[in-house]
């Protein structure tokens, strides 16, 4: 049982997951057109229908089909879905004139949904359109001092409405609001890290049955965890750890040591001239990332055939990835992953991914009772195709040296500083600028690194950390005075969205 989320392109809309699933209640992202068929193939409980940047009064307005109201299903409209439980039943909508968007405060909340919730209470808008008739019955449960009508409820309390958004942290009810909803929609809560863990295994096994699986290792929390996972339930495995050369520092040794003595069948492949060739001349990302892709699948299969054959590939793919590489319906292809929209089309095994609806936090709480390190569980993310794509333009040995050693120093200085964990994830980016500078009396012209670090939770959105000055100034003097070949060092400030985390 689940929420079903329409989604009619919110850019909230991936955050109402992640606050539901917070809530212990399982979750899952569908098109706001999506057929009644697709959306009972997903047994709802319930369904909340998404924000969007369209009006209901346009022309183009997506609307969701139909029978979706004939379900007899519990909804809760927010922003634009509470503009269409009123289109639907008859009721009118106007264009404000202005967008409503930022803070504003409830002054008048009543009924089961907002019950506990204190007024003055700040709430966060993002609308241009207003409610200027309710439909026959309905009634108003919440009013603004510029608008009367910001919470509806249907005459038998079935269906509610929103104009604000709750998912956001700008609307501090915003936990209390959806829990009210889960528990009138009587949604089961038993999207916990326990049960989520003993359904991955009845899953996989359910998969796989007695046959060998090939898992492959990047030394990530996601795919550590994977590999651990299979040990733990006794899934005969081979954990392939692929050394293409674009690891950061002294990563080898690291998931080696951290994964063997677990119990994971770990088998490492040097791969690193390979891949270098793979990628000489390559300067497109798209590009780099399907060349590793490919690489990927082809060692992969080596190794299934120097051990045997196997049918199975896991991977520790993850609900993010899926979405960027437009593994979604609707989804934009913001750039291919090398486990998802970078793999060929003939791959020549049939994957497992039992973490494809989770999100990096949710695999983190599994990893943490499977007894993953923490040193392995609670590291920044890192990129498959590694340090390729920190890297703009082509990759070559010195390039690749040079950021690995901007990237190490970078790092050392974070965990020094104990600043490691107040970022998401750091990282050091070799830009193919190069800038003036001085060394002693002479000239020099010298490669500009770029240094990001962000705050996030699941990768959709992320803010720019706000590390110290002395941070910064410590890892910008030890990339200069460290590594000759740069001259420069400048900090990204960039969110996401605009911007994507890694700059490839």
């Amino acid at each position: 049982m689940s929420v079903a989320i329409l989604d009619f392109g919110s850019q909230y809309t991936r955050l109402i997951a992640r606050r539901i699933r917070e809530l212990e209640a399982y979750s899952v992202v569908l098109p706001g057109t999506a057929s009644v068929e697709r959306i009972r193939d997903e047994s709802p409980s319930a369904l909340i229908l998404s924000g969007s940047p369209r009006s209901v009064t346009g022309d183009d307005a997506p609307r969701p089909d139909p029978e979706i109201y004939d379900l007899g299903l519990p909804i809760l409209g927010i922003c634009y879905g509470m503009q269409l439980l009123v289109d639907r039943y008859g009721g009118e909508i106007t264009e404000a004139g202005s967008r409503s968007y930022g803070g504003d405060e409830l002054v008048r909340c009543e009924g089961a949904l907002l019950e506990g919730v204190d007024v003055p209470a700040g709430v966060w808008m993002s609308h241009g359109t207003a409610i200027s008739r309710l439909p026959g019955g309905w009634r108003s449960t919440a009013a603004t001092r510029s608008n009367r009508i910001a919470a509806i409820a249907s005459p038998d309390g079935r269906m509610q409405g929103v104009q604000f958004h709750p998912e956001v942290v700008h609307t501090p009810d915003g936990a209390r609001i959806l829990d009210a909803f889960l528990r009138l929609a009587q949604v089961p809560r038993d999207w916990t890290p326990e049960q989520n863990l003993d359904r991955i295994v009845e899953v996989v096994k359910d998969r796989v049955g007695g046959e060998r699986v090939l898992v492959g290792v990047s030394g990530g929390v996601d795919s550590s965890a994977l590999a651990l996972l299979l040990a733990k339930a006794d899934v005969d495995h081979v954990a392939v750890f692929v050394d293409h050369g674009l690891l950061r520092w002294n990563e080898r040794a690291e998931v080696e040591q951290a994964l063997r003595p677990l119990g994971v069948n770990l088998h490492t492949v040097d791969a690193a001239a390979r891949f270098l060739k793979g990628l000489r001349g390559v300067e497109d990302p798209e590009e780099k990332r399907r060349v590793i892709g490919h690489l990927f699948i082809d060692v992969f299969r080596e190794q299934a055939e120097r051990v045997g054959p196997m049918r199975f590939l896991a991977q520790g793919t993850l609900y993010p990835d899926v979405i960027e590489s437009a593994g979604g319906e609707g989804a934009a292809n913001i750039k291919s992953h090398h486990n998802v929209g970078g793999l060929p089309a003939e791959l020549g095994f049939e994957l497992v991914e039992p973490f494809r609806m989770l999100f990096k936090d949710e695999v983190r709480d599994v990893a943490a009772l499977l007894g993953l390190p923490d040193e392995v569980r609670l590291r920044h993310p890192f990129p498959g195709p590694g340090l390729a794509v920190r890297i703009l333009g082509e990759v070559t040995p010195q390039r690749l040296e040079i950021v690995r050693a901007a990237d190490r120093i970078f790092i050392d200085v974070l965990r020094e500083r104990a600043a490691y964990h107040k970022a998401w994830q750091a990282l050091a980016v070799l830009t193919p600028m190069r800038s003036v500078g001085v060394a002693g009396d002479d000239r020099e012209y010298g490669y500009v690194v770029a240094l990001r670090a962000v705050t996030s939770v699941d990768a959709m959105t992320a803010d720019w950390a706000r590390l110290s000055p002395g941070v910064l100034d410590e890892t910008a003097k030890r990339i200069t005075r460290e590594i000759p070949e740069v001259g420069r060092v400048v900090y990204d400030i960039t969110s996401k969205p605009p911007a994507t985390i890694e700059w490839e």
